[in-house]
């Protein structure tokens, strides 16, 4: 188990409060007093991952910390807040400039969350969205999927996803078995898109609050598959 605390924070507000979470967001490098690293963050819906799948009624922060943080300026306009504390078992590449998880390498038997984050190179962001929606499609059905949406520090070009899985092995037979995913992934070190670019996986240690924040698909998969 890393040392760090890694915490996914999601607040689902109602409308009447975007124009709050929008100058919170404005300000939001004075607010993580505690964290060793942080990120505050939009979210898509997941059903594009592209720049018109914004959820403005849904925000987040990415914080690594000795200890827990709170952040009492968001929870007080949200309806709804959930929190994922998380081990970095693998982490690649850097995020503004640094690598902030400090990955044991390690393993789990139970749920694991996927972040991906990019940075995408202005002249070859519209090929790569291109590329999205069958991908999109396919991460939808995949089977042990529980939650997914997406992210980005900036509505267009500083983008991500989070996906949380039963399972690694889920996870693992997602990324690597399903073709179009597959094809991405072959095409990026050819075509170039992303200016920087960090992948990572965290077994998830506990999860509080209301799930239903993330997407929470489990039980609605669990009634199909019976």
């Amino acid at each position: 188990m890393s040392d760090d605390l890694v915490s996914l924070h999601v607040w689902r507000i109602p409308r009447q409060a975007v124009g709050s979470a929008l100058l919170r967001m404005a300000f939001a490098r004075r607010r993580l007093a505690g964290a060793r690293f942080g990120k505050f963050l939009g979210t898509g819906t997941g059903a594009t991952f592209g720049p018109g799948d914004a959820d403005l009624t849904r925000w987040a922060a990415i914080t690594v910390s000795d200890r827990p943080v709170r952040l009492p300026v968001w929870d007080s306009i949200a309806e709804s807040h959930v929190r994922l504390d998380l081990d970095p078992l693998v982490s690649r590449g850097s995020w503004s400039g640094v690598s902030p998880f400090a990955a044991t390498g390690g393993k789990t038997d139970g749920m694991v969350l996927s972040l991906t984050r990019a940075r995408l190179r202005p002249a070859r962001a519209l090929r790569f969205w291109r590329s999205i929606p069958p991908v999109a499609r396919e991460v939808g059905a995949a089977p042990g999927l529980l939650a997914r949406f997406g992210i980005g520090e900036a509505p267009i070009g500083w983008q991500g996803t989070v996906s949380v899985w039963r399972s690694t092995t889920d996870l693992t037979a997602f990324a690597y078995r399903q073709p179009e995913h597959r094809a991405v992934i072959a095409r990026t070190p050819t075509d170039r898109w992303y200016a920087e670019e960090l992948f990572a996986r965290f077994a998830v240690r506990e999860i509080s609050g209301d799930r239903g924040v993330l997407g929470w698909t489990a039980d609605e998969k669990e009634r199909t598959e019976r």
